[in-house]
């Protein structure tokens, strides 16, 4: 009986034009299966998004566009109020333009995953969520639309025939209603080793997570987020890893596995 299991592990990415910063973020690639890079808006500019492009290719990693709210003093972390026709432009615009970069270097963008506001935001508000998968179907009908686990966001990616990943976190706190808890607030943030290894392990095999309050919530996961600002990132992607490898674990590029 074969009692592997497999997952994609992501990391968003072109966010930052610091050496240290994008030295880590090109270590992380080492670890990482897929990506999701900024587009320009929040962060990043096209020179920084060919260079991450080019970096994801070198490791064989499913590139995906990170689009965010044109927000640079707050890096799209703020919500706003949008209007939907302005939410489809704005990710038609974003995506289009990897996407070029993407096709100037011989590649396929395989997937879309909103940022910050804009990705909390729609796990929430189905209009907007509805914005979004309309603008990534307009695009291209093959992109991936990633959200998260049992958000609006997937709903309405579905609902326009789009394939939809469901995403998780290890290095996040949840709230006992399954969305994330906002950034800004005490214990948001999970740097511990340890802590962010067992939550994975329990994701991926039990699909439980432990909300802020100690309740469980059950969520089905197809990728895994780490992300590239998160303290010690390298070193918790490294032990990441070795706990998909003990616990006979697959790790596959999104586009191989959603």
């Amino acid at each position: 009986m074969n009692n592997r299991r497999s997952i994609d592990l992501n990391c968003d990415l072109g966010e930052t034009t610091t050496p240290e910063q994008m030295d880590v973020e090109a270590r992380l690639m080492a670890y990482a299966t897929s990506v999701n890079i900024a587009c320009g808006a929040h962060a990043s500019d096209a020179t920084l998004m060919r260079r991450s492009v080019q970096l994801a290719q070198q490791h064989d990693l499913a590139i995906g566009a990170h689009p965010g709210l044109p927000d640079r003093e707050t890096r799209g972390l703020m919500e706003q109020a949008l209007l939907r026709g302005l939410v489809q432009e704005m990710i038609l615009s974003q995506v289009g333009e990897l996407m070029s970069i993407c096709q100037a270097e011989g590649l396929r963008l395989s997937h879309v995953k909103p940022h910050g506001a804009l990705y909390n935001m729609a796990a929430r508000d189905r209009s907007l969520a509805d914005a979004i998968a309309a603008g990534v179907a307009q695009t291209d009908r093959r992109l991936i639309l990633v959200g998260l686990a049992g958000s609006e966001l997937l709903e309405a990616g579905q609902a326009r025939g789009l394939t939809v990943a469901a995403e998780g976190f290890a290095d996040r706190a949840y709230q006992i209603d399954g969305r994330l808890v906002p950034r800004e607030e005490e214990g948001a943030l999970i740097h511990d080793e340890s802590t962010v290894v067992s939550r994975a392990h329990s994701l991926i095999h039990e699909g439980t997570i432990p909300a802020i309050d100690g309740s469980l919530l059950h969520l089905r996961i197809d990728t895994l987020c780490l992300h590239g600002n998160t303290p010690g990132a390298v070193r918790l992607a490294h032990a990441l890893r070795n706990m998909f490898e003990d616990g006979r674990i697959s790790v596959v590029r999104l586009d191989h596995s959603a």
